[in-house]
């Protein structure tokens, strides 16, 4: 039987609807209608069946949703009811703030190791983490079972660095450097251009400021 195709506007929103059930989860509460879900989210209850719909429903006429099985339904959609081992390549001040970000492990995002081409970084401790030469990058990889490597280098490294870890075998690279890499089908990017994103604000922020003036 073919898979189904999802688009990517509804996988966007797995990650929040996964995040407030976790919330929802460590409160107590047990079962949550759409219109609940809707209220807290702020996404229509009708967008919500119709997201979760795509995966099977999980839903019960007049009960709503099982918020345990839910979650756990949903993590296991996201791939993170599974561990995955990540490298961080970049020790500057972004690659340290998220090696230190300790939810990423509850997530099941574990960091196994950290490099950087500096050799006066060498050494250095991040957490429990010393900080490799790019050398080691190779052996560490296979030896460690790792399957997303994290890019916090400049943008002129970026694609000889994602090539690299190509032939390693990585099969996600989650992208901070401000590049599009050029990288196999079966290689999966998330890019994550932070200028992108403090635009869209700086934008909305404008709008809203058009649209008190005009009354």
């Amino acid at each position: 039987m073919e898979e189904k195709e999802i688009s990517q506007a509804v996988i966007s929103r797995l990650p929040r609807y996964f995040r407030y059930l976790g919330e929802l989860k460590d409160q107590g509460i047990e079962r949550v209608s759409s219109q609940e879900l809707s209220d807290i989210m702020k996404v229509t209850a009708s967008q919500i069946r119709q997201d979760l719909n795509n995966f099977g429903g999980f839903g019960q006429q007049g009960y709503g949703y099982n918020v345990e099985h839910l979650y756990r339904e949903i993590g296991r959609i996201l791939g993170v009811d599974q561990s995955h081992g990540l490298i961080i390549i970049g020790a500057g001040n972004l690659g340290q703030a998220l090696v230190n970000y300790g939810n990423f492990e509850r997530r099941g995002f574990i960091f196994k190791g950290v490099f950087d081409k500096d050799p006066r970084l060498h050494g250095k401790k991040i957490r429990d983490k010393e900080v490799q030469p790019m050398e080691n990058m190779k052996s560490f990889v296979e030896a460690n079972n790792i399957d997303i490597a994290v890019l916090t280098i400049p943008k002129t490294e970026a694609e000889k660095v994602a090539e690299q870890l190509v032939e390693y075998g990585i099969k996600g690279i989650w992208n901070f450097a401000h590049v599009d890499l050029n990288v196999p089908e079966e290689v999966q990017v998330e890019n994550v251009h932070l200028s992108d994103s403090l635009m869209k604000l700086a934008y909305n922020i404008s709008r809203s400021r058009k649209g008190g003036d005009s009354g």
